[in-house]
């Protein structure tokens, strides 16, 4: 019985490890719901680039067959037919041409965590304290340091 009360130190260390590893550790699950909120994060980022992507393979498209489209956004830019004359008015602005949307860089970080390191260390010290505690009180129940006789 005596050995098991110094056994609990070690079980509590190890039970210690197992539960911050498993909840608070690198690959534990306050990192894992971490990383799958970024990988929603990115999902939504990939369905912006594609809704920005066939708007601009429209705008490609129209340029490329439609001879309106292509004479509007010549127009936009300062261009015309060979025959034509422009009457700049001082004062007023020019149509400019508005730059096209191109999505936004999405970087993800690193999710936060407790090192392995710290757990261990963690780990260790409760061990530690248990095992203290529990000799200390086997040492008090036992009477103590021996009292020397005087005679």
């Amino acid at each position: 019985m005596r050995i098991f009360k110094y056994l609990l130190g070690i079980w509590a260390a190890i039970a210690v490890y197992a539960l911050f590893s498993f909840f608070a550790g690198p690959k534990g699950m306050s990192a894992y719901n971490y990383l799958l909120s970024e990988k929603e994060q990115q999902w939504e980022n990939i369905r912006e680039l594609g809704i920005i992507n066939e708007k601009l393979e429209i705008t490609r498209n129209n340029l490329l067959y439609d001879q309106e489209t292509l004479l509007v956004y010549a127009r936009q830019m300062g261009y015309g037919h060979e025959d034509e004359r422009f009457i700049r008015i001082v004062g007023l602005s020019s149509t400019k041409p508005v730059p096209a949307e191109v999505g936004n860089v999405y970087s993800a970080q690193k999710p936060d965590y407790i090192s392995d390191k710290s757990i261990k260390i963690a780990a260790l010290c409760i061990g530690f304290l248990l095992f203290a505690f529990l000799f200390m009180l086997e040492f008090i129940e036992s009477g103590g340091f021996p009292r020397s006789r005087l005679p």
